[in-house]
């Protein structure tokens, strides 16, 4: 496998064409937006010139790198003969069975199509593909920054093969990430395990218990944690944590995955964390967590 196509040039999107380009694969990275293409490209070059001043990398392997990766905005012709597609658009049901029908109608038989949805049921979105294809889908959830961030949950569906899942894991491991597999239930593991923990802090904060400060003070002092949950929370995003809960609440139909009204109440805001410029830390001024921004 050497030509893969990368659906949203996003953060996880320009994130997951950077790991590939750099370990030498011919990657097309396709959005809609031409602006979203160049911003990818600029956050994909910035990330590599840090990486050149550190030493990890050369001047040389970042011209390689950038010149491994090619922009569209028409999906039919970004998908044309690849071996792999990552599509990692916004975390929407919706959207990604939208995409899946057309890489089902644009892409080879052969073709295996990945998603890194980080909640969503892989055999879901599997099942608006046709019946022969349904082998061929997996999910990759990578983790956000996608370049430093070793781990990849390889989730397979009710249909994915032994084949599409070997090749995948072996894959991932060309990318130097760790791969471990995982059964297709609602957040998978990280997120059936961090999402609560994240809800449990935003309710600690809701009923009172403590400050923003104090609870991730608690856990990073406390657990060793590099960053308290609700820091954590604000650099996901709030409104990609409502989602994840939404879907393990949809599937579980366990009021322990209810979200927190606070956290339902804050994206209705618009409050969505470092995106937005403000959380549950203020990022008007610094992306560093420093300022606390929640009053009750």
């Amino acid at each position: 496998m050497k030509n893969i196509a990368v659906i949203g040039a996003g953060t996880m999107g320009n994130g997951i064409a950077h790991v590939f380009a750099q370990s030498g694969f011919s990657v097309k990275l396709i959005d809609v937006s031409e602006k979203a293409l160049e911003k990818g490209i600029n956050t994909i070059a910035a990330n590599l010139d840090r990486m050149v001043a550190k030493g990890s990398i050369t001047e040389e392997d970042k011209h390689k790198t950038i010149a491994n990766i090619i922009t569209y905005t028409d999906i039919e012709d970004g998908v044309v003969n690849t071996d792999l597609v990552v599509e990692a658009a916004t975390e929407n049901v919706d959207l990604k069975l939208k995409i899946f029908r057309e890489l089902d109608k644009y892409c080879s038989a052969d073709t295996i199509l990945a998603t890194n949805t980080s909640s969503i049921s892989i055999t879901q979105i599997a099942a608006v593909t046709a019946p022969a294809r349904q082998d061929k889908v997996i999910g990759m959830h990578f983790m956000n920054p996608v370049p430093i961030m070793k781990l990849v949950e390889i989730i397979r569906g009710y249909n994915t093969s032994d084949a599409v899942t070997k090749t995948i894991m072996e894959m991932s491991e060309k990318l130097g990430k760790v791969p471990v597999e995982v059964n297709d239930y609602p957040g998978f593991v990280a997120n059936r395990i961090l999402m609560p923990m994240i809800n449990e802090a935003i309710e600690t904060l809701y009923n009172g218990v403590a400050g923003v400060y104090e609870i991730d003070t608690v856990m990073k002092l406390g657990m060793a944690h590099p960053m308290g949950p609700l820091q954590l929370a604000d650099f996901i995003g709030l409104d990609v944590c409502l989602s994840i809960l939404n879907v393990m609440y949809d599937g579980f139909k366990n009021p322990k995955y209810a979200p927190c009204p606070l956290l339902v109440n804050m994206v209705r805001a618009g409050k969505l964390g470092v995106k937005s410029g403000e959380g549950f830390y203020d990022y008007s001024e610094s992306k560093k967590a420093e300022k606390v921004a929640y009053k009750k």
